[in-house]
């Protein structure tokens, strides 16, 4: 057993609090929105030029032209203001975001993370990330544990470009949870999915770890 994108979303809302501005990146990210507690009020930041996103609209329901960074159509609220791209990113850059919650394709031992491209294959492209991992208080990756092919992506060191170099704070996984020193690298395991074992987490993770649960 694993955690489902569901339970992953979950995990990674625990890490909101009260009056976060907070940017979601493309694919499980978006699902945190859904998982926001009741009486939390968090604010979601879009880099194409939206504060104050709105939950995702039913069928039927979408506005064309209201869309997040990711092409994704969206609703509004009562408090959503629009701006220039160019402002947001002043947000970002300017330490203004508390939280941004990405995808990756891969995560090394020391917060490398590499999620914005796959040499020779055709991908979106970089879009806000870059920026997002350099310029926001803490970010949370989520992702699947392993590639299809039963490769692990949790690695000792990233094969593939980076997207930042030691810029994630916790790693959030279909097998587990791991805090990551991204002063001093080093990664501790904190939490196991359910039905997931010790023995099993640390054969998919080529990274090293230290148990802390």
């Amino acid at each position: 057993m694993a955690w489902t994108r569901e339970d992953m979303a979950a995990r990674a809302a625990l890490e909101l609090q009260d009056g976060f501005y907070v940017n979601l990146g493309i694919g499980i990210p978006t699902l945190v929105a859904n998982y926001i507690p009741d009486g939390m009020s968090v604010t979601l930041q879009s880099e194409n030029g939206m504060l104050g996103m709105g939950p995702f609209p039913f069928e039927g329901e979408a506005d064309a032209d209201l869309i997040n960074a990711g092409k994704q159509t969206i609703t509004e609220l009562a408090q959503s203001s629009y701006f220039s791209s160019s402002d947001s990113f002043a947000m970002i850059r300017g330490g203004h975001i508390n939280l941004s919650i990405l995808g990756g394709m891969q995560v090394a031992e020391n917060g490398d993370l590499a999620n914005w491209m796959v040499p020779g294959k055709m991908v979106k492209g970089m879009g806000g990330a870059m920026d997002l991992v350099a310029g926001v208080r803490r970010v949370v990756v989520v992702m699947d544990h392993c590639e299809k092919t039963g490769a692990p992506k949790v690695l000792k060191r990233c094969n593939l470009p980076l997207t930042g170099a030691g810029v994630v704070d916790l790693l959030i996984t279909d097998l587990g949870v791991f805090e990551i020193d991204r002063k001093v690298g080093g990664m501790r395991l904190t939490a196991l999915a359910t039905g997931v074992s010790l023995d099993e987490i640390t054969a998919k993770t080529e990274a090293e770890f230290v148990v802390a649960l």
